[in-house]
């Protein structure tokens, strides 16, 4: 027998409307996103900065962006605690500073990978490298 394929994901309505082939990418995205151990959906920021806090250093979670121009946020735990850093969606395509990638996943692989030789600086972080 064939297992049903379970109800496509859907987005909370304060999202923007998208053009097929983005809601494509997105939807695909969410698939591999719910899959994972680190996606946590609607987690405010208060909430993933306070598991975070628990957490050893570079410890890192993706939940819903509360911005209403962003569909993610990536929360990390740094040296000096928890920060947020929204990951926009443009044209196709998730991005995070100068990275980007079709798949949420696959930009965190390569931010992961990129920051090992060339930590990132955000005015988020004050100043504090993510590596």
């Amino acid at each position: 027998s064939i297992l049903p394929s379970p109800a496509p994901p859907s987005l909370p309505d304060r999202f923007r409307m998208f053009r097929s082939c983005e809601w494509e990418v997105l939807e695909r995205s969410l698939n591999i996103l719910q899959a994972s151990d680190f996606y946590w959906g609607p987690l405010s920021v208060g909430e993933a900065h306070a598991k975070l806090q628990r957490e050893p250093v570079g410890t890192y979670l993706v939940r819903d962006s509360s911005q209403g121009n962003c569909l993610f946020s990536l929360s990390v735990r740094m040296p000096t605690g928890p920060v947020s850093l929204r990951i926009s969606f443009q044209e196709g395509y998730f991005r995070l500073k100068n990275w980007f990638s079709d798949c949420v996943v696959r930009l965190l692989e390569l931010v992961v990978a990129g920051t090992r030789n060339n930590p990132l600086h955000f005015d988020e972080m004050g100043g504090t490298p993510l590596v």
